[in-house]
């Protein structure tokens, strides 16, 4: 088993009670209130983590049991380059310090940061580590949680494609960053190229529905009423042959999270939505013209 010191992530995390963090923890007067929250590759490590953006969603955000559905860190880049901004260590300042303060962190590990798969059982800071979890809704349903790495052919039979897949994906995010960074000059919100891309592409579009319909059956034949995983960078929840799927999406190109309501209610939050809304100035309100008699 390998130990925490050959892992290719900083030496030392920060310390929540000990550290303050590079942008400081916002206090917001009304923070959302969620019975759970699954979140998932986020790729600490690489320049196309929003992590800004993910810091944001933190402090907005509260709830009672937090997953980290893989893929948080990403130790395949990391172990050709280091990068490793003070936001990304706000990030995991942000995840221990809901550890801290009670909040059930559930970490399930997935291909870019399988090096922590060994670890499974193990609790570190709070933080649990599984190689998979059920989770039971506040209506009684059973998910299972999964990142999904597990069900994708390409991964299984030819790991040297995912790998060049990866360098092909890397460079695409390059010029997500570039042109989000022209955006935001000209006062523009966030816009996903890579995901317009996605969608775009055809082979992609099969690949999803083909992905989203082997993870659905796998949950079926656990006996589990659904799944939630990550993986493909594509939020979703839907129905599939009596399976609810649920992917979380990413804070790379889509900044979206899954959300459970107090209810048991699920939701997806596009969070760069929600901060463009938030930072549209606000319209005026004009009374609606006289009608003619």
């Amino acid at each position: 088993m390998a130990s925490i010191s050959t892992l290719p992530i900083p030496a030392r995390f920060p310390d929540p009670f000990t550290t303050d963090p590079h942008i400081p923890e916002r206090v917001i007067g009304e923070r959302r209130s969620y019975r759970t929250v699954w979140v998932s590759d986020i790729h600490l490590g690489t320049r196309g983590c929003n992590a800004a953006m993910l810091i944001d969603f933190f402090d907005h955000v509260d709830c009672e049991t937090l997953y980290l559905v893989g893929d948080i860190i990403d130790g395949w880049r990391l172990k050709k380059r280091h990068f490793w901004p003070p936001e990304h260590n706000d990030v995991v300042w942000r995840v221990l310090k809901r550890a801290k303060r009670g909040t059930r962190v559930v970490y399930v590990p997935g291909n870019h940061d399988e090096m922590i798969k060994p670890f499974d059982g193990f609790d570190f800071g709070g933080v649990e580590i599984r190689r998979e979890a059920i989770h039971e809704t506040a209506t009684g349903k059973k998910l299972l949680v999964v990142h999904g790495d597990d069900f994708d052919a390409v991964m299984l039979a030819h790991r040297w494609l995912a790998f060049v897949g990866d360098a092909a994906y890397t460079a695409l995010m390059k010029c997500n960053v570039a042109v989000n960074a022209v955006r935001k000059k000209l006062g523009l919100p966030y816009w996903s190229l890579s995901m317009v891309a996605k969608h775009k592409v055809k082979n992609a579009v099969q690949f999803i529905g083909r992905y989203e319909e082997v993870v659905a059956h796998a949950a079926r034949t656990r006996g589990v009423d659904g799944v939630v995983c990550g993986h493909i960078h594509s939020a979703e929840m839907r129905e599939i042959e009596g399976v609810d799927y649920y992917n979380d999406g990413d804070w790379v190109e889509g900044c979206t999270a899954l959300v459970e309501h107090h209810d048991g209610t699920m939701e997806i939050l596009h969070w760069a939505q929600e901060v463009a809304q938030r930072s549209a100035p606000a319209q005026l309100s004009l009374p609606a013209p006289a009608r003619a008699a």
